[in-house]
């Protein structure tokens, strides 16, 4: 998409665009249920997008939208539809393979169950009957020998074929939970995985009585470079800092992109003095480069970023943390960007 919608909803327009979205589904009849709801913000908001082209190809021929238009259109450009297609396609073929081990091994126990009841009728059968019987006994046991060999031998090779196809559905399933868990533009954890690991880093960090810092990064007049240059460009932008970022935050520590131009990185086991020196570096290092525009290869000048950092104090919860970095943040914005803030224990600022 030209445009990042979770960047649209976060935006002093979002309301605005949030009722046109509705009024457009009002209009042409469309229930508002919450895919139909992105949908069609795509519609409004992001006129050159896919999504926007195969809607306005929908209402010109004058069918219905229903809701199977749109899971098609959703399945094709959105990608958490399409992961949840692909986990749900990967989950069936897993399910249809165990069906298919376990009435292997049913088979295998049923034949075994017939072999072992024959032997047993053999054994008695020996002791009452002549020698012609005895042949004909010994030949009904090597057939049935023979029958549980190869069903035996068949069902070694379908447990070795199951085996393979298992470990390359569980490295697609893989595959496909670190991509619900990345943002697609920079490479960085997304929102989701931020969520989810702020929790356990707090968690983790009360329980056991250890220091946790978080940072929250913005790009200095994002807005309006982006508006002068372009939605490409500032993309060019966005996954420069993220190159930066990214590098400060590599494991165990945990880098994201929280939303738009904004970035946030997870310090677990580490106090404010030393993230305030990383993420000094990082600012320093942004600041230092001046960029310029790849399809042109004009100047676009230096980029800034502002920096907040907070600690985990005792009782905090992952969003007063969050609260007390963007508060460092915002106390950076004020105080002239470009800068690091750390929000101190008595919820004073200092900067750097």
């Amino acid at each position: 998409m030209s445009r990042d919608i979770d960047a649209i909803l976060r935006s002093p327009k979002a309301y605005l665009w949030a009722r046109k979205a509705i009024e457009a589904m009002e209009t042409h009849r469309v229930w508002p249920t919450a895919l139909n709801f992105e949908l069609w913000l795509h519609y409004v908001a992001v006129k050159d997008s896919d999504v926007a082209a195969q809607i306005s190809t929908v209402i010109q021929s004058g069918a219905p939208f229903t809701d199977q238009i749109g899971e098609a259109i959703a399945a094709q450009h959105l990608p958490g539809a399409k992961l949840t297609g692909e986990i749900l396609d990967a989950g069936k073929s897993l399910s249809q393979e165990l069906d298919s081990v376990s009435r292997a091994i049913e088979s295998a126990r049923e034949s075994s169950e017939a072999y072992g009841q024959q032997l047993a009728t053999a054994t008695e059968s020996l002791q009452e009957q002549d020698a012609s019987a005895v042949r004909t006994m010994v030949e009904t046991l090597s057939q049935a020998t023979r029958k549980v060999r190869e069903e035996n031998q068949a069902l070694e090779s379908q447990l070795a074929d199951t085996t393979d196809e298992l470990a390359r559905m569980r490295a697609h399933l893989e595959q496909v939970r670190r991509d619900a868990m990345t943002d697609s533009l920079t490479g960085l954890a997304n929102r989701k995985a931020f969520d989810e690991t702020l929790e356990s880093a707090c968690a983790q960090a009360q329980q056991r009585g250890e220091p946790m810092t978080l940072a929250v990064v913005d790009i200095d007049h994002f807005k309006n470079f982006n508006d002068t240059w372009g939605h490409q460009t500032g993309d060019q932008v966005i996954r420069y800092v993220a190159s930066v970022i990214g590098r400060v935050g590599a494991t165990p520590r945990l880098a994201a992109r929280y939303g738009g131009e904004e970035f946030a990185v997870i310090f677990p086991g580490e106090k404010s003095a030393v993230v305030m020196a990383a993420m000094e570096g990082a600012r320093e290092e942004i600041a230092s480069r001046v960029l310029k525009r790849r399809s042109t290869n004009e100047d676009l000048g230096a980029i800034t970023i502002s920096t907040g950092i907070a600690e985990l104090k005792p009782g905090d919860s992952p969003m007063s943390l969050l609260e007390a970095a963007d508060g460092a943040l915002y106390a950076s914005k004020r105080n002239g960007r470009n800068r690091t803030s750390i929000a101190a224990a008595n919820s004073e600022t200092r900067a750097a």
